[in-house]
């Protein structure tokens, strides 16, 4: 077919920050379109998975290879095959690979995954993407909430928060979100239905949590380590179970010493607790088994799904220093 797309723009790290992310680290740039080789495709870009752990990927190597400046920025992609030169990914294909921040890209077909297409197509980034299959894994099968357990959960109005809070009480078990405004405590308790909701910008942070959980904590499901995890291990019960998923607070931190969590050694021996980290690879054999799981919570309306949609390329940077400051509700993703 004729593509009728002679230039794309693309989004380089143009300098990896020192500190704090900013735009000023990023630099947008209108290319030509390379005609794709034999083995190759032609994707345009509908939608940009964003997430938090993309400002680590910068400070060094994690599941991934380091993040260096020159280079476009890194993410997962979901987009369309405009053209082909493979046969097992025709034109019109849907496909989402990491392509990275770009609005057209020339990839091999081999590094693409196809999707089959469904409304809203964003829930191929949210509920059926990395995001869902993270809050399945961690909260259902490391987690393992139970009738009577107190469960909680940090950045509980973020992605996977949102979705790991709302299993856990689909699970029977009482249910208390940390979140960082007043907004969305609001978010949680009265759209979510969590049991309660404590913001962790409260002056009195500690002692919120205390009355949120009074007879202390079973299962707590981490997104962003630091002080909040300190205060939870300090409430948590003998025998708990701690599922380590992420350090938001730590990604976009200054270098140098970070605060909290501290007493960890001694707390896991008196408690007898259990701490385990993961990443969603570790499950790939099961992807099939989260996606029917999410999918009948859904229909049956038992799960909802927030998604937080910007709109346009070029506000990709900001969009992704926006949700490091936690301006999210849900899955944000940036529709090209």
């Amino acid at each position: 077919m004729s593509r009728n797309v002679a230039k794309r723009k693309r989004i380089y790290l143009k300098e990896k920050p020192a500190e704090k992310i900013g735009a000023e680290h990023f630099e947008l740039r209108e290319e030509d379109v390379p005609e794709p080789k034999v083995g190759e495709v032609l994707v345009k870009g509908l939608y940009i998975s964003l997430d938090a752990a993309m400002r680590a990927w910068m400070q060094g190597r994690t599941y991934r290879s380091e993040v260096d400046a020159g280079v476009v920025m890194p993410g997962l992609l979901l987009g369309e095959v405009i053209e082909s030169r493979d046969p097992s990914l025709p034109e019109g294909a849907l496909v989402e690979g990491d392509m990275g921040w770009q609005d057209y890209a020339v990839v091999p077909a081999r590094s693409l995954m196809r999707r089959k297409a469904m409304k809203p197509l964003t829930h191929l980034l949210s509920a059926y993407g990395i995001t869902g299959r993270t809050a399945y894994f961690g909260m259902m099968d490391i987690g393992r909430p139970k009738p009577g357990d107190v469960v909680l959960v940090s950045a509980a109005a973020g992605a996977v928060g949102s979705l790991a809070a709302q299993m856990a009480r689909m699970a029977g078990a009482t249910v208390v979100g940390i979140a960082g405004s007043d907004k969305k405590c609001a978010y949680l308790t009265e759209t979510l239905k969590l049991d309660a909701a404590v913001s962790h910008r409260d002056k009195r942070f500690f002692a919120a949590l205390q009355e949120a959980c009074p007879n202390g904590i079973d299962l707590y499901f981490d997104n962003v380590g630091g002080e909040v995890l300190e205060a939870a291990l300090f409430l948590m019960n003998e025998r708990g179970r701690v599922v380590c998923c992420g350090a938001v607070s730590q990604y976009d931190a200054a270098p140098g010493p970070t605060p909290g969590p501290r007493g960890i050694p001694g707390l896991l021996v008196v408690k007898r607790l259990e701490m385990r980290g993961f990443i969603v690879m570790d499950y790939a054999a099961r992807l099939a088994e989260a996606d029917g799981r999410v999918a009948s919570w859904i229909a049956e309306k038992k799960l909802a799904v927030p998604e937080d949609i910007v709109e346009g390329i070029e506000k990709t940077p900001q969009a992704l220093i926006g949700l490091l400051h936690g301006e999210n509700i849900g899955k944000r993703i940036v529709k090209i």
